[in-house]
């Protein structure tokens, strides 16, 4: 597309799509020499106030100097960085190296740039200098240039503002009449933070201006009923959309002016007013056309529910990149393609652009699903089980991200952090397209309101649609990382519908300590061993028998609250048949006034619906449903019908998930809801005990994180770390390649450097150079084959320990050679002795979809083969590097186990977090693997090490803001 102004290639790695802070896009790439008549076209557009600002002096037009040095660059000494929106430049960036006494220079040694901006006065606010800043920045630092300088007139205090927001180490003077500012270019805490802070309020927005429109088009509404257009056109218009409404269809006749009472328009540039979000419901070979006529008018955003792109094979996946980027050169975000639609049932919005016939209850729970099937299945059933005559537990806001070529659940996240409407956060993943980022907004996100995740395509490749980074971790590893971001992570939608439901409706747990009562033995026996399996701590079950009355659930469940010992409740409630048993609503209203007296306690219901028994029952005792009610047994004393998923326990009555014996896929007549008391919390109801305590589980570890996240750990600092040493290595060594394997020495040097002291091992290729090796090091020694069949793997026996002299050096070296082939094949090394301990390793990697990874284990078979592993995302604090020895199963040999000396388990962890800080410290660093590292009772031994060395990518998480290209 671009092609090289002076000395350099293009650098295409430079070009980037950008949020602004009013949630449209601009794209973000080097100004070359075709870019003249642009920037002329783009200064006559500037104010001349702006443009005294900038050269400080009246400067009415460019000359053809001007034009010359603005446009031609070496992209080296000399860059220049514009925003466009629609081909147009909106705001450019030059810097240009200098020298001693701010002359023009090049190379390395001068490292200081004289940077300026100039931003079109119809986009000034909008976040455009800002976002450029972030960028010219990248770009400096990638070139060698550590610094920069800016001369502002002291009246240009949105420049100003600029700069010193930007939250780099600043130094200002005055001269002359004039402010120059100075800063560092290094990222620091508080320019991430800020630059994360503008991230999120831009991403949010954007989501906003998509889900709070104040007009909608739905393009491609047929005239008669049906299709897809017209079904998302009636169900926006029968939810009561609050806006401005439009159909348009190309195909309308002369004269027509409405469809179905909606003004009908042939294009959405014949729409007298503004339109904020467009629907597009075409054919895609229809849809570039309709993209470029919203973009025309000035549409925000679109909504693509059109298929026939990337899950349809390559060609649909380069449609479905050229859409994305058409879009974005008109500053507009896409959801979709192949978009199932949006919801919002606020009250000032009430918008159902989707293929759902029915708007789901309002309520505190945002769903986003990146299948539409799923996101169906999810609104089905939280309908079922989140309404009824004693409450609503609804939806905020829905979200179908279809092929997530553009707005991806990341952006979703941003907007839930802060919105005002929504609790609790439930997310159907098949993909995740930026990982690292995620990561990072779940742990935000998960400190403020729970986030609960379940995800699809666990073992196999994702949906054809969605284009994702490769991942060389296993499933369970990733899921440990999710953990340690503090997400709820789920295995069946199932599971994520009863998680969500508890958090939504109950506190959190201060603990693992539960107490369960109710008036089936069995059924609190089957609840505790569920407790159990759960590594939840259940007192023994309290039978109230089945005689228990309303009065007897009360007074037991306000006993429990009431306990100190206890932290949650479980209430197993079975139908009970005779005069004098209790009916649902009046153990509903037991239930909801002994809770209502602890209110922060949470408390879960086990109702057990006998199905056909039930009914049998039911006309046995002349107590059938009437006509017009739900299936079940009608309570005698007038109160709510009973149904299969349980009793939901607020207010007068009972509200349940379907009729008697309902599976959880069949539909329900919508009931009327009734609002609960101001403050009450609803208590969920659960058909079975499983789903109940798997569900306070994971509500549980979710309250246990939330409490840890509050004191977060530190990243500690090493005074005998030298960071500039172990960088000249590093560039030393990759200077010979792209990337490679270290020596043994090198490899030692390098980590020597982080306060890593790696054994000794010499290498023994004969018996003499054995003896050798043993006396240079000293006795006792160790003799150990190093081939990769036997490295590491003591099992085998290609290893002898504690060789107390020569001569038992020397005949373990028979041994070997005897039992596994030559030197040659054996590759022997002798090791001095380290103290005895337990042997561990120590492993991070730089994943290319998580990023980097430390993991921890004991060495062993036993160990691989069980998978027993722990991770922790990089850098590792040390709350987490404590927290990562204690998560593996066998970590109880560290501690003492069966009478054993507990080892020095401090020098593992700072073991730990020094191969966390080089990691982090230097992304050259690609895999680092310490094994074994022995831990004795005191101290730690490192008697293995490699290290891999790669190319830096160029840009990661931590640079410039930009949208993700598939």
């Amino acid at each position: 597309m671009q092609t090289s102004s002076d000395r350099h290639e293009y650098p295409a790695h430079w070009e980037a799509d950008v949020v602004l802070r009013d949630g449209g896009t601009a794209r973000i790439r080097p100004i070359t020499a075709g870019d003249a008549e642009r920037l002329v076209s783009f200064y006559e557009q500037v104010s001349d106030e702006s443009k005294y600002y900038r050269f400080f002096a009246p400067y009415p037009r460019l000359s053809a100097k001007d034009v010359h040095r603005f446009t031609h660059h070496d992209f080296v000494d000399r860059v220049g960085l514009a925003a466009t929106i629609g081909g147009e430049f909106i705001a450019t960036v030059r810097y240009d190296r200098i020298g001693a006494g701010g002359r023009p220079a090049s190379g390395a040694e001068a490292d200081e740039a004289e940077v300026a901006f100039l931003v079109q006065d119809a986009h000034q606010g909008r976040g455009v200098a800002s976002a450029l800043l972030e960028h010219i920045a990248a770009v400096a630092r990638e070139r060698g240039i550590r610094r920069f300088a800016a001369e502002v007139l002291p009246a240009n205090t949105k420049m100003i503002k600029v700069f010193t927001d930007a939250g780099y180490t600043q130094k200002r003077s005055f001269e002359d009449g004039v402010v120059r500012l100075e800063f560092g270019l290094e990222p620091t805490d508080r320019s991430l933070a800020v630059q994360y802070a503008r991230e999120q309020r831009a991403e949010a927005r954007s989501v906003q201006r998509l889900l709070a429109p104040g007009a909608v088009a739905v393009i491609g509404t047929g005239r008669t009923p049906g299709g897809v257009g017209r079904s998302i056109l009636d169900n926006i218009r029968d939810a009561g959309f609050t806006g401005r409404l439009y159909a348009v269809n190309g195909a309308l006749p002369d004269g027509q002016k409405e469809l179905d009472g909606v003004p009908a328009f042939r294009s959405v540039r014949d729409i007298d007013g503004p339109v904020d979000l467009a629907v597009v419901a075409v054919p895609a070979a229809r849809v570039p056309e309709v993209v470029a006529e919203c973009g025309e008018h000035d549409v925000q955003g679109l909504v693509v529910v059109s298929a026939g792109y990337a899950e349809s094979g390559p060609e649909g996946k380069e449609r479905q990149r050229a859409l994305v980027r058409q879009a974005r050169s008109y500053g507009m975000r896409i959801i979709g393609p192949n978009s199932f639609g949006v919801i919002n049932t606020s009250p000032e919005v009430r918008l159902n652009a989707s293929l759902a016939p029915d708007m789901p209850r309002p309520g505190r729970i945002g769903l986003f699903a990146q299948s539409g099937a799923i996101g169906v299945a999810l609104l089905s059933r939280l309908h079922r089980r989140g309404g009824g005559v004693t409450g609503v537990t609804g939806v905020s806001t829905f979200v179908s991200s279809g092929n997530r070529a553009d707005v991806s659940g990341n952006d979703v996240l941003q907007y839930w952090y802060e919105d005002a409407d929504t609790d609790v956060t439930l997310m159907y993943l098949e993909s995740i397209g930026n990982p690292r980022k995620f990561t990072r907004l779940a742990r935000r996100t998960a400190a403020a309101k729970p986030l609960v995740v379940v995800q699809g395509a666990r073992h196999g490749a994702g949906p054809r649609g969605h284009a994702v980074r490769a991942t060389q971790l296993p499933h369970a590893t990733v899921s440990a990382l999710l953990r340690q971001a503090g997400v709820i992570r789920v295995d069946t939608i199932t599971d994520l519908v009863d998680t969500g439901l508890l958090l939504a409706r109950q506190p959190l747990p201060a603990g693992p300590r539960v107490a369960i009562l109710g008036n089936s033995e069995s059924l609190g026996l089957l609840t505790y061993d569920a407790c159990l399996a759960e590594g939840l701590r259940p007192h023994p079950p309290q039978d109230l028998s089945t005689a228990a009355s309303a009065a007897d659930f009360h007074a037991a469940l306000s006993r429990a609250l009431a306990d100190d010992t206890s932290d949650a409740v479980v209430v197993t409630a079975i139908p009970a048949v005779g005069e004098g048993s209790v009916g649902d609503a009046a153990l509903a209203e037991a239930l909801r006034s002994a809770a209502a007296a602890a209110p922060t306690k949470p408390v879960l219901v086990v109702h057990v619906e006998l199905g056909g028994l039930a009914e049998a029952l039911s006309a046995a005792t002349s107590t059938a449903p009437q006509p017009g009610t739900a299936s079940g047994p009608v309570p005698a004393d007038g109160g709510a019908t009973a149904n299969g998923g349980g009793t939901e326990a607020n207010g007068g009555g009972a509200a349940t998930d379907g009729g008697a014996g309902a599976r959880d896929d069949e539909p329900l007549a919508p009931s009327a809801p009734v609002p609960p008391p101001e403050g009450a919390h609803l208590i969920p109801a659960y058909p079975a005990a499983e789903r109940a305590v798997r569900a306070l589980a994971q509500a549980v570890a979710y309250g246990q994180w939330r409490r840890e996240a509050a004191e977060p750990g530190k990243v500690p600092e090493y005074e005998d770390i030298d960071e500039r040493g172990a960088a000249a290595v590093i560039e030393g060594l990759l200077s010979r390649g792209q990337g490679l394997t270290l020596t043994t020495d090198a490899t030692c040097e390098l980590l020597a450097a982080y306060g890593i002291h790696v054994h000794r091992a010499l290498p023994a290729s004969t018996p003499d150079a054995a003896a050798e090796a043993a006396r240079t090091l000293g006795y006792p020694v160790a003799l150990k084959a190093t081939a990769p069949h036997l490295r590491h793997r003591a099992d085998l026996g290609g290893v002898r320990l504690d060789l107390a002299d020569e001569e038992q050096l020397r005949r373990a070296y028979g041994e070997l050679t005897e039992l596994f082939g030559g030197p040659e094949e054996l590759r022997p090394v002798v090791q001095r002795m380290a103290p005895r301990g337990v042997d561990t390793v120590v492993r991070a990697v730089i994943d290319p979809a998580a990023g980097a990874v430390l993991s921890f284990g004991l060495a062993g078979a036993a160990s691989q083969l069980l998978g027993d592993m722990a991770h922790r995302l990089i850098p590792v604090t040390d709350r987490d590097a404590t927290s990562l020895v204690r998560s593996i199963r066998t970590a109880p040999l560290l501690f003492g186990w069966r009478g054993s000396a507990p080892v020095d388990t401090p020098a593992l962890e700072e073991l730990m977090l020094r191969v966390s800080r080089l990691v982090h410290d230097h992304p050259e660093v690609v895999a680092v693997t310490l094994e074994p590292v022995v831990v004795a009772p005191h101290g730690v031994s490192v008697l293995g090490a490699s290290v891999r060395l790669a190319p830096p990518p160029a840009r990661d998480d931590h640079g410039p803001r930009t949208l993700p290209t598939y």
